[in-house]
């Protein structure tokens, strides 16, 4: 019997591995001789960093890099393979950087980002994995594209200030001072939002205010984003505000994919690629995947539901753990998980629940019961 396993990890408590590691002690408490893999998962959101670093033998490197508010923060990403980097903008970026009482995103930055590409490609990174969500920003990519060196310039030829705000003076864009290296690098970028750069639907409007905008600042952004636009145009032909996913993390989006020619992809479509799960799965006998919690929103494409449809491709029967589900979760049914089974076994409190050891030994002690029967 050959179980591949790939399930992302339970937050707070579990890590992927953690989580995957479980599941294969239980399959081998019953089966010594099972052939059993286990595969890091993620979505490119938090989480990726470290299960592509455990997975895949990546190298984690901390560096100190410019916070959301200009406050120097400790950010990581991890370097697979000697010329990959992944990296989670949240590192540097993200709204938890940012207290609830400076949160606004007239004024927050992406220039750390840029920092953390830079620091890889000085270690000769040239193929980058970078995962966009949770932002604190709205300044259209503009700080991070600073930070490897194009200039972003206002009427008197002075670099614009960072945030959103600067981009209300900005009358010039120039790549002459861009890294040279910059031209061998490939991006991919894990963006599972489809929104404009402007509009109704784009990033002002749509995630402005859970960032700090005000009715008033999600007008004043998108009319300098729209600003933005046109200017990159003069630079880049190809610019596109309207392409899907440009609106993502503030605009970072529209500047990965028109300064750095990044292609924008699903996350958990990424992951499943680099991890080379397909081949594993290919000859499997059952696969196994899960989350913390299993609702409605998983069947709308996170990650177990990408492993499923992976594995449905070949016929594989799938079966899913998570922490909880909730009484909408059949939708998963539907979309390639044969069932799903929560692994809590009594009463708890949610803090016994999530630690550990006993998220570990709840897991182990449920898969070993759901092996019995497909053994």
């Amino acid at each position: 019997m050959k179980v591949v396993i790939a399930i992302d990890s339970f937050k707070g408590s579990l890590s992927s591995l953690e989580a995957g590691n479980a599941v294969k002690d239980a399959v081998l408490k019953l089966d010594r001789d099972a052939e059993v893999v286990v595969r890091p998962l993620a979505d490119g959101g938090e989480g990726t960093v470290d299960a592509m670093a455990a997975g895949l033998g990546g190298d984690v490197i901390e560096i100190a890099v410019t916070g959301p508010i200009g406050e120097t923060v400790s950010a990581k990403y991890c370097i697979v393979g000697g010329k990959t980097a992944v990296i989670e903008m949240a590192q540097a970026a993200g709204l938890p950087l940012v207290p609830k009482e400076k949160r606004d995103p007239m004024f927050t930055t992406t220039y750390g980002v840029g920092e953390l590409i830079l620091d890889a490609i000085r270690r000769g990174c040239r193929s980058f994995i970078v995962g966009i969500g949770g932002s604190a920003t709205n300044d259209g990519g503009a700080g991070m594209l600073s930070a490897l060196g194009f200039d972003f310039l206002d009427k008197n030829g002075q670099n614009i200030a960072r945030g959103a705000c600067g981009l209300e003076s900005l009358e010039s864009i120039s790549a002459e001072n861009v890294i040279p290296e910059l031209k061998e690098c490939r991006f991919r970028v894990a963006c599972d939002v489809n929104n404009p750069l402007c509009g109704e639907r784009g990033c002002s409007a749509v995630y402005g205010p859970q960032k700090g905008a005000t009715p008033e600042t999600v007008k004043i952004m998108d009319g300098w984003l729209g600003k933005y636009a046109e200017i990159a145009k003069r630079v880049f032909p190809d610019s596109d505000p309207d392409h899907p996913g440009a609106g993502a993390a503030g605009g970072l989006g529209f500047a990965f994919k028109t300064f750095l020619g990044a292609s924008l992809e699903s996350g958990i479509g990424i992951i499943l690629d680099e991890t080379k799960l397909e081949e594993h799965i290919a000859d499997a006998d059952i696969v196994v995947t899960g989350e913390g919690r299993i609702d409605f929103q998983t069947a709308m494409g996170k990650a177990p539901i990408g492993v499923a449809k992976l594995a449905k491709k070949y016929g594989k029967c799938v079966i899913a753990f998570a922490g909880c589900v909730t009484d909408d979760a059949e939708e998963c049914n539907n979309h390639g998980i044969d069932a799903f089974f929560p692994i809590l076994r009594g009463v708890t409190t949610l803090d016994e629940a999530l630690e550990r050891e006993n998220a570990y030994n709840n897991l182990k002690a449920t898969a070993y019961q759901v092996f019995r029967i497909l053994k």
